[in-house]
Order: structure tokens, then sequence, then C-alpha cells
């Protein structure tokens, strides 16, 4: 079946077809390493996993890149802070990305170009434009030319004045223009640089990731994705610098953009005190259960964070899981991805709809007749992976979180004492030990299948 997105680029949906069917390419803005990121942070990394899932079943090949940048004025405060070369704190928060990514269910990226590896691309690039006459110099700074580009302001479809004057720009007297963005900056002594045409600098946030793209996917590439805050200026400023510096060609033939995480409805930002930290909340809540949270609203919507949308996310996979452990001794049938679940994720990453069918199957996997539950099994758990879902043994996630101060051996003698008290008609004993397990923090559910057990929640 085809696959359609809704391109920022035209304002509508349309039928993806890739230049190269052999080689599909798509790049992701990726994090800047100076810090733990939040949780909104994660929510384009785990929503275009699932479009390279998509991609990748429907493909012979797709070639993903999601950058790192590792040169960036927030990272020279924090390193200058603590006194350390911007290495040390590039290295500690990447690592710690690509931790927290793991956690998530997010696959690797096929590239994962860094900013300070990519240095003489950046550089060719912006002599390419200095040539063409879209960019010029300025007291050690290059800066691009927005008025040599006559079709700025197309992605984000505003008139150009009007952005420049809704947006924060730096009115500087070597701009010939403050809507001019910067491409390469000097850097003293106290400051990360390297040498160039211009002299020692570094270069400007929105030249890397067309110099990174182009380096690794090509001058066109199929699919660029981003937060909705990037589209200007940094991925406007990227369409301008990359056609101008390609002779013309088109940067990105699909633009996607996923709307931004709201906390209990108000807007998540450092002012308002409410910015909650992935590393964190990884400790506090089941990542896979933050992974259902992000997937939960469609990817272009503003999406909700509150308790109570992350305790119904822990619901409702307890719920799917509880199944999964229903059938425990069913081995599943291997199966395709269903249909509908298909379907909807083919429809512009329709992730509620997907969810809904999974909901559906978890349903019809809990009343199959016994002839059915092997294929019934195999379709739920085919549904969930192609979310990233209900990939781990379903007693894993009931028992999670278990710590040294929860003995799983002392547990499971317990529930054998208890079976033994009920055997023997003993209830009185039976109760007193569900009380001692409910005092180690541990919940019970009798059942057909015998006794589970789990961490109170």
């Amino acid at each position: 079946m085809p696959i359609t997105l809704h391109n920022t680029l035209t304002r509508r949906s349309e039928v993806f077809v890739p230049a190269d069917p052999e080689r599909v390419t798509m790049y992701l803005c990726g994090p800047t390493v100076y810090d733990y990121v939040h949780i909104g942070n994660a929510r384009p990394a785990v929503v275009f996993d699932v479009l390279s899932r998509l991609l990748r079943r429907h493909f012979p090949k797709l070639v993903y890149a999601r950058n790192i940048t590792d040169v960036d004025d927030k990272i020279n405060a924090a390193a200058a802070a603590a006194g350390v070369p911007i290495s040390q704190i590039t290295d500690r928060f990447a690592q710690a990305y690509r931790q927290d990514m793991a956690a998530l269910g997010v696959l690797p990226p096929d590239i994962e170009p860094h900013v300070t590896a990519h240095i003489d691309e950046i550089v060719e690039m912006i002599s390419k434009l200095i040539e063409g006459g879209h960019a010029y110099e300025g007291e050690g700074h290059v800066l691009f030319d927005v008025a040599s580009y006559e079709a700025y302001g197309a992605l984000s479809g505003r008139d150009p004045e009007d952005m420049i004057a809704g947006a924060r720009v730096e009115v500087a007297p070597y701009k010939k223009n403050p809507a001019d963005f910067v491409l390469w900056k000097p850097s003293d002594a106290s400051l990360p640089g390297w040498d160039s045409p211009w002299g020692r600098g570094r270069p400007g946030w929105h030249i890397e990731c067309s110099a990174m793209s182009a380096a690794h996917l090509g001058q066109t590439i199929d699919i660029h994705a981003g937060g909705v805050d990037l589209v200007f200026p940094h991925h406007e400023n990227e369409v301008a610098q990359s056609t101008c510096a390609h002779g013309g060609r088109l940067f990105a033939r699909f633009w996607l953009h996923n709307g931004l995480l709201n906390m209990e409805g108000r807007k998540m930002s450092k002012s308002l005190g409410n910015v909650l930290v992935l590393h964190e909340l990884l400790k506090m809540h089941p990542p896979e259960a933050l992974r259902l949270l992000l997937l939960r609203g469609h990817y272009r919507q503003p999406l909700d964070w509150s308790p109570a949308t992350i305790a119904q996310a822990i619901r409702t996979l307890d719920g799917w899981y509880g199944v999964l452990r229903d059938l425990a001794d069913i081995d599943p049938i291997d199966s395709a991805i269903p249909a509908a679940v298909e379907a909807a994720l083919c429809d512009d990453i329709n992730t509620p709809q997907a969810l809904a069918e999974i909901a559906h199957l978890a349903d019809a996997a809990r009343k199959a007749p016994i002839g059915e539950r092997p294929a019934a099994k195999g379709a739920l758990l085919a549904a969930g992976a192609a979310l990233g879902l209900l990939e781990q043994d379903p007693e894993a996630w009931f028992k999670r979180g278990i710590s040294e101060d929860v003995d799983a051996d002392a547990v499971e003698a317990l529930l054998q004492r208890r079976r033994e008290a009920r055997d023997a008609r003993d209830w009185a004993g039976a109760d007193a030990i569900r009380d001692e397990l409910s005092a180690m923090g541990v919940t019970i559910e009798d059942g057909p299948q015998g006794t589970r057990w789990s961490l109170a929640k």
C-alpha cells in the first residue's frame, strides 16, 4: 500500500515516492549535546523511528541520518562553567542521549554525523555561497544574504518581512540586512575554533545540517524531519543555503514536522519551570510507557503530558502485556504487520489509529478460542513491533523496577506458602501472606493461569 505523508513544503498530504526507490534518504535534526534532553526532544526521535521502521518495510534500503551538534555557544558556556574542554561535555551528553533513546526503543540511525567532524565540508559550502554571490564577509563573520534568494519564506509560508519582525534577529554593523544569518563566526583564544579562509572561527548553527546532509545523503534528500519549532528559522535557512550552494537544486522533497509537547496544557519551557528531563523520567516511569505516551497523539498535533497521561499509558501496557502473559504457553505464528495497523501508519504515520487497532488485536487475542490463539498472539506481537512496543517479556514488564529491596525468590516462596494455605483452606493464613507481600510493595493477581505478581504502582 502507498505511504502518504503531509509535506510542510506543499501544505498537503502526498503519496511518498522516493527519487531513488533503491536508496531512500531521511535526515532528522538531532540534539545539541550540552545537557540532558527533555521529554519534548524525544518526540521526534520516537515518531520518526516509527517512520524509519515503516520505510524499511517498503523499500530495499533506507539511509537515515540523525546528527549530533557538538559545537555551539551553549556547549561553550557549559564547558567554561565546568572548566573542561568542550569534548568532555559533548562526549558525556551525546552518550547519555544515545542511552536514553535506546531505553525508549529508538533504533540507532544509519549515520550519526557530528559537526566537529565536518568542518571541511562546512567551509567548502560557505565558500561556494560566497562565490555564487549568496554570502559575504564582515568583521570576521560570513553571512548569508537573504535578499539573494527570492524563494526565502516558502517553507514556512510567511512573508520574509513578517517572519523577521516576529523573530529575534541580531542587529549588527557587519550585516547588510538584519535578516541575514551567520554561516561562520570568529573565535578568540578562549573559544573552540578552526582555521578557515575568513580566520579562526566556528560554524553557525544552520549551515551545519546542510553540510552534513549533503555529505552523507546527497544534494537532494527525500525526507527532512524535525520539530515544528525548527521550521523558522532553522529549516528555512537550511533550504536557502542548500539550494543556493547546489545551483538551485531542490534540497528536500518532503518536510515533516512534529508538534510540540505541552505540560498539563502549558508550553514546556525553562522560564515556567516545567521542563521534564528525559534522563530523570526514565528512572521514574517505565520507558515503554513513555514511548507509548509520545505516540498516542498524531505527530503533527501538540501533545499534552500530565501525571494522568503517563498513568494511562502504564495501564494500557498492563492490559496488553496481561494478554501476552496469559498466552505465555502459546507459541505465536509469525505474522506480517496486520493490514489495519500498516494502513494506519501509511496514512501519515497515524499512530493513534494504529494503537486503536492494537487494542482490538489484544481484545481478540484475549477472547480467541484455543485453536486461534497462536495466530492471534502473532498478530498482536507483530502490530506492537511496528510501533516499537510489546517487545519485552511480559513477566519482565510486570516485575520491572525490582531492586535489592524486593527479593524475587522470597516473593515466589511466599506465593508458594500462600498456595499451600489456600489448598488447606487456611484463608486467614493466606490473607496474612497477601498482607506481607503488600507491605513489600508487591501486588498479586489470582487468575485461571495461577497467581501473578508485580510491583505495586
